[in-house]
């Protein structure tokens, strides 16, 4: 493949936390000044808000092709919905990109658990038996009830490599140490964790303890608009909580190997090695550094990107792959200047949106306008 100037090839990106029924903007926050203890009183917020309310004008199935556009234009082909297999089921299997299946899960591990599944023990005895991950929200605040859930899962014995758990910002030191000799990993969600708590988990302890961390957007009402945005905002609050640079490397791999090892996926994910998936992005080169590059992207560098092998989205250029030509299920759009092939038609949606919406909404997460 001539790539026809620089670019860098990487392994396609993981997103380890997403709603995919919640990305519509704009976020919903704590009044100024003000910031929550846990989530809960968000959710009060959030189905309160004017935000919520233009929502509804879309379908469930709008909300989740959305999404998938959300992930495809930041170069994620594997998302997480954190939702119960009975929501989601009828859903993921239509959409572009993968939304990974191969999961069970709890809501949280405390008393505002919303009893996603059949219980936690259950689940988790799922997840062993299929080698599949056990998602949980886990100490999502700092109040005394959040900060109990590792302790209630180590007192249920399903502290185990098969757990992957989000936020931990109530975490202690201790539990830090715990999560790591379990064989754990985590999602650090540092955008909502921030507008939600002003706060986020001790993520340098994390990293440090030789945890498993990974990335996660949460959903776009609270988090960043797009893995990439979260990748470029999580490397700033570190230098603002550390006074050091959050290494490209590691956050590389917080969004490639990390996250297909937390997923249980890095057989097929996660590397451009021989016999895994190809799950391909393509960069421009605007940095010497590969790694560099990946970490201060945007939307507006993707040249291509495929799922298993499959075109998904990319410059005219790469049309060699699909015959020349573009075929049936593909559509044209301009991205930054550049005529691009998508898959699916994502202008027509999107003016589809627009009108059930009653005006020109702009999404951050769709980086074209329709008919251009």
């Amino acid at each position: 493949m001539d790539l026809g100037g620089k670019s860098f090839v990487y392994p396609a990106l993981l997103n380890t936390h997403d709603h995919l029924r919640g990305n519509y903007l704009p976020r919903i926050g704590p009044k100024p000044g003000e910031y929550y203890l846990t989530w809960l009183p968000w959710d009060n917020d959030l189905k309160a808000s004017a935000t919520y309310a233009e929502r509804a004008n879309l379908t469930v199935d709008d909300m989740y092709t959305l999404s998938s556009y959300k992930s495809l234009f930041s170069g994620v082909t594997t998302v997480v919905d954190h939702f119960p297999h009975s929501i989601n089921q009828d859903f993921l299997p239509h959409l572009p990109i993968r939304a990974i299946q191969t999961y069970t899960l709890a809501h949280e591990a405390s008393s505002y658990d919303l009893k996603w599944g059949d219980g936690i023990e259950i689940e988790h005895q799922r997840a062993v038996a299929n080698n599949w991950p056990f998602i949980t929200h886990l100490a999502e605040g700092f109040d005394e009830e959040s900060m109990r859930g590792l302790a209630n899962l180590e007192r249920q014995g399903v502290l185990d490599r098969h757990d992957l758990f989000v936020h931990c910002i109530g975490f202690s030191d201790e539990d830090i140490r715990k999560t790591a000799g379990a064989g754990a990993s985590i999602s650090w969600c540092p955008a909502s964790n921030m507008l939600m708590f002003n706060v986020t988990c001790k993520i340098r302890k994390f990293l440090r303890e030789g945890v498993n961390v990974t990335l996660g957007t949460d959903s776009t009402h609270s988090g960043s608009a797009n893995l990439l945005a979260e990748i470029h905002y999580a490397r700033e609050l570190y230098r603002q909580l550390y006074g050091e640079d959050l290494s490209p490397q590691t956050i590389f791999e917080m969004v490639t190997i990390n996250a297909a090892r937390a997923l249980h996926l890095e057989d097929s994910l996660g590397s451009l090695d021989e016999g895994k998936l190809a799950d391909i992005l393509i960069l421009k080169g605007r940095s010497d550094d590969p790694y560099e590059n990946l970490a201060s992207a945007g939307m507006e560098d993707i040249e291509f990107l495929s799922l298993a092998g499959k075109p998904l989205y990319g410059e005219l250029r790469f049309l060699d792959l699909l015959e020349g030509k573009l075929p049936l299920g593909y559509s044209q759009i301009t991205v930054a200047g550049r005529p691009m092939f998508a898959i699916g038609d994502p202008g027509a949606f999107y003016t589809q949106a627009r009108e059930k919406i009653g005006f020109k909404k702009t999404l951050d997460f769709l980086p074209f306008e329709p008919g251009q």
